[in-house]
């Protein structure tokens, strides 16, 4: 049973928050190693949350504490496809090792080997002593087949009817519930075939969305937000787009399930993984922040116009995006954007306003990308480059200075060469700090003219400082106020300049 005593809540999050993802089996099991005891969640030592404390995180994601399906674990043992994503991810793995998907979720209690509902309470209070808060997984879109409801309420379920399940055999659950036998459809969204291990909720039925809400509801007793699983999922449209067809004369709901959601648990915060354009639905909604997988992938592949349009959006609508060179769902950003292009893209990522997501093994430039269904991962040897990187980054935006309300993308012009287009610059400014960020995330040397405007007195000189590559460069506040400030950067590199009066 839930504990009846929860921690309080974690202080107010800050501007632009730094958000660490564990995945919690491999992280235990980990440590259980390091210290030669199996250690839950309770166990973990003081000196491990204080190591991500003073590296300045303010939320820590632990991905992947709900108890996991054994149903979900036998089907996905049977798909020899994963094989070889299980080889390279723990060489001689075995069948123990696999011990299914976090995201096929039986049921939203603590995994025994994560620990109990008291293990989890105990570990937000270190957080919270630390300053931290505490996010968790809610998985809206379906559960495991062999989670209660599929026997006891088998109408929270999309049921698909013979035919169907005749043409594409691939697609759905032979159920056994209390009301008999039935097909229940697997989950899937519109874009990639059906997830084999996990069945689909249906939104149209009430009785399922109020028991959802139940279950957000007692998950927010012990956390103080929940990354949401494929959250567009659960939009009414994309839903009726997906399933529609066999939703018989149900009615559409009056309104957005998120929206029924926030109001139930307004002091939780939601993250959204989002895709297809539904960001701006989806804040509007309730939630705080959501996934900005768009700037992602025009960083990847160096699309520098795109990545200029999208920070065009406006202050307001960057705060709430989550920024990201890797999380669970991508490959290792070591393996897509190597330490070539890490000064560029890891600084445009750690320095931009929004929530600055890491996810554990980032910092360290692991390559392996680690399986959510093994219970471990292969061990690597830290990159010194990425690891040098990042605590450099970590230890500049961790300073007020970014985390302030005045931010902005600064024009550059060109300096005869065209090339000012690939540089992205853009400003913090408070009362006590101003600070400039130059990126240029081609692979080619570029150079432009950065317009400052009134921001500089014709009458003072300054000092910029290279806080990333520690280097210092005096400007006379006469050529700054008429031509701007000259700006060169080799492919893939980057300028943090704190500017003070000389």
């Amino acid at each position: 049973m839930p504990s009846e005593k929860t921690s309080p809540p974690a202080r107010r999050l800050r501007a632009h928050p730094h958000l660490y993802e564990i995945n919690t089996w491999v992280w235990l099991e980990s440590l259980s190693a390091k210290h030669r005891r199996n250690l839950t969640l309770a166990e973990v030592p003081d000196a491990e949350w204080d190591a991500l404390a003073r590296l300045g995180f303010d939320i820590i994601w632990l991905m992947g504490v709900w108890q996991r399906s054994p149903e979900s674990r036998r089907v996905m043992m049977m798909e020899t496809s994963n094989f070889a994503g299980y080889s390279q991810a723990l060489p001689g793995w075995t069948p123990a090792d696999v011990v299914g998907s976090p995201y096929a979720v039986r049921q939203y209690v603590p995994d025994p080997r994560i620990g109990t509902w008291d293990s989890l309470d105990r570990a937000r209070e270190k957080l919270r002593e630390r300053g931290m808060a505490l996010f968790l997984d809610f998985v809206g879109n379906h559960t495991a087949p062999d989670h209660t409801w599929v026997r006891e309420h088998p109408e929270f379920y999309v049921q698909l009817p013979l035919e169907e399940c005749e043409k594409n055999p691939n697609t759905f659950f032979p159920a056994d519930t209390q009301q008999g036998g039935c097909f229940i459809a697997l989950g899937k969204d519109p874009y990639f075939p059906s997830w084999k291990d996990v069945v689909q909720l249906n939104y149209f039925h009430p009785g399922m969305r109020a028991a959802m809400i139940a279950e957000l509801r007692e998950i927010a007793r012990h956390c103080d937000g929940v990354r949401c699983d494929m959250a567009m999922l659960q939009l009414t449209d994309i839903f009726a787009n997906v399933w529609g067809r066999f939703m018989g004369g149900a009615a559409r709901p009056q309104k957005e399930f998120w929206e029924e959601a926030h109001a139930a648990v307004p002091g939780l915060i939601l993250l959204a993984e989002a895709y297809w354009g539904t960001e701006s639905r989806l804040l509007d909604l309730g939630f705080s922040f959501v996934y900005d997988k768009e700037l992602y992938d025009a960083v990847r592949d160096a699309r520098v116009g795109d990545v200029r349009g999208r920070l065009g959006a406006g202050f307001d609508y960057n705060s709430r995006l989550a920024r990201f060179v890797e999380n669970h769902d991508e490959p290792r950003r070591a393996s897509t954007i190597g330490d070539d292009r890490l000064p560029a893209a890891g600084t445009l990522m750690g320095t931009l306003p929004g929530l600055r997501f890491y996810q554990q093994g980032e910092i360290e430039g692991y390559k392996n990308r680690v399986s959510i269904m093994l219970r471990a991962a292969a061990d690597e040897p830290p990159d010194p480059v990425s690891t040098g990187f990042f605590q450099k980054i970590l230890q500049i935006t961790n300073r007020a200075d970014f985390h302030s309300q005045q931010w902005g993308l600064l024009e550059v012009v060109s300096e005869g060469d065209g090339s000012s287009q690939n540089l992205i610059v853009y400003e913090w400014r408070s009362e006590k700090s101003w600070n400039l960020v130059a990126v240029n995330l081609t692979g080619n040397a570029s150079q432009g003219r950065v317009r400052l405007g009134d921001r500089i007195s014709p009458s003072q000189d300054y000092v910029f400082h290279d806080e990333l590559n520690d280097a210092r460069y005096p400007r006379s506040g006469k050529e700054l106020h008429e031509t701007g400030l000259f700006v060169r950067l080799e492919g893939s590199q980057a300028h943090i300049f704190d500017i003070t009066p000389a």
